[in-house]
């Protein structure tokens, strides 16, 4: 296979003004192909070297480009799906795609893309080589249209799905967001007063002789600890968050962390429910575009974001490789409710197992909404009341020293 070179191109457009840029091509016969297809008469083509000194170009290897979240794939693999239903060839859509897509690294994979299918690969082979930016779900369904010869409607399944895991998403960082900044304020409030006022109060206390109450000894004591305490702390976290990014997803952590989750209360249920969603939508959707069960349940076990799930699918698909029903080993798992394992065993017995995953799904989808509304409409008071309790203790804790010289004096 052919390597791609970057070529500079002088040209005209359609209006008969004279463009120049670059592009990258396995060939200068590919590069003039392009050209025409986007409408541009070629007048000098040209192998573009990267240049030495001022002029060569600085790569900071990706450290500020932007994510391809799962709305840009949703948005692109709709736009595929009717530019393809409507007669237009693989490359001139991808072309197109690449040259009004607004996220820089999706719109640098898709050009890598249309270089790979130039080349003779596949759509689905050259999706998994930027298996980073494209996850196995969408490669899998993918090949599987292209299999079936339905690559138009696989495309639209991935983006109905995608669409919803975007909107479930939105609910819950929605009703997530006021509760979390709360929080972050009440902490910030508490520190920035055990740093900054406690030690101005202190001197004023040490001035005055006698012994201090209780809660403000208390007071003083943790404005001490965390004066020195705050830098390691903070050094601590920062270390955490690196660490944490690096390691969450392998299966040591994820073994370790995810059944927590789900125990916690209050946020366990959730986490469930979102959970299953997940699983069922993602079954579902390759269910309904052909992809074989057993090949289904290795993919939807990653993408249900849970290991308590993906190790119950691997029971599931030992189970459906000895002929008998996903419904069965599912009934053991304590994650899935029984209204989920009845249902599916329903969609089996009836030949509709899609059908059912996906309703399942929807009924999910619903039930996440309404847990996430009841969550907000408890938590905001209970955050409100927490905050109150803790600023207002300490500042009574630090005034308390000054209405006992009131009463002293009178």
């Amino acid at each position: 296979m052919a390597t791609a070179t970057s070529f500079a191109y002088k040209g005209r457009d359609s209006a008969g003004k004279i463009v120049k840029g670059k592009v990258d091509a396995v060939s200068e016969t590919a590069v003039a192909s392009r050209l025409r297809t986007m409408g541009i008469a070629p007048t000098s083509i040209a192998a573009a070297g990267s240049g030495t000194g001022l002029k060569k170009e600085i790569s900071l290897g990706g450290l500020f480009e932007k994510r391809v979240g799962l709305k840009d794939l949703a948005i692109m693999s709709r736009q595929m799906a009717t530019m393809i239903s409507a007669g237009l060839s693989l490359l001139r859509a991808l072309t197109i795609l690449t040259d009004q897509s607004e996220n820089a690294t999706l719109k640098k994979t898709l050009e890598r893309v249309r270089l790979d299918i130039e080349a003779g690969a596949s759509l689905s082979e050259a999706f998994a080589k930027h298996d980073v930016i494209f996850p196995p779900l969408m490669i899998n369904l993918v090949r599987a249209g292209e299999t079936g010869g339905f690559l138009e409607d696989s495309l639209e399944s991935i983006a109905d799905n995608y669409e919803k895991e975007v909107k479930l998403r939105g609910t819950i960082k929605s009703a997530m967001t006021y509760p979390v900044v709360v929080l972050i304020m009440a902490l910030l409030g508490v520190v920035g007063m055990l740093i900054f006022i406690v030690p101005v109060f202190k001197t004023m206390f040490d001035g005055l002789g006698g012994t201090l109450p209780l809660p403000t000894l208390i007071l003083v004591w943790l404005s001490g600890i965390l004066q020195w305490l705050a830098p390691v702390i903070v050094v601590v976290l920062i270390a955490f968050s690196f660490w944490w990014a690096k390691n969450k997803n392998t299966e040591r952590v994820r073994k370790a962390v995810d059944p927590i989750k789900l125990k916690l209360p209050v946020f366990g249920q959730l986490m469930t429910k979102i959970a299953i969603a997940r699983f069922t939508r993602n079954f579902s959707t390759m269910m309904k575009s052909g992809v074989p069960i057993l090949q289904a349940l290795s993919i939807v076990g990653s993408t249900s974001g849970n290991y308590v799930i993906e190790k119950a699918l691997i029971a599931v698909q030992e189970s459906v490789r000895q002929g008998k029903t996903v419904s069965g080993p599912l009934s053991e798992e304590s994650i899935f409710p029984a209204m989920v394992t009845q249902m599916i065993s329903v969609g089996e017995d009836s030949g509709a197992l899609e059908t059912m995953l996906s309703k399942i799904a929807d009924f999910y989808d619903q039930e996440v909404e309404s847990t996430t509304e009841q969550l907000t409409a408890l938590i905001e008071p209970l955050m409100i009341a927490l905050m109150g309790v803790v600023l207002g203790g300490m500042i009574v804790a630090l005034y308390l020293p000054i209405f006992s010289i009131f009463t002293l004096i009178e």
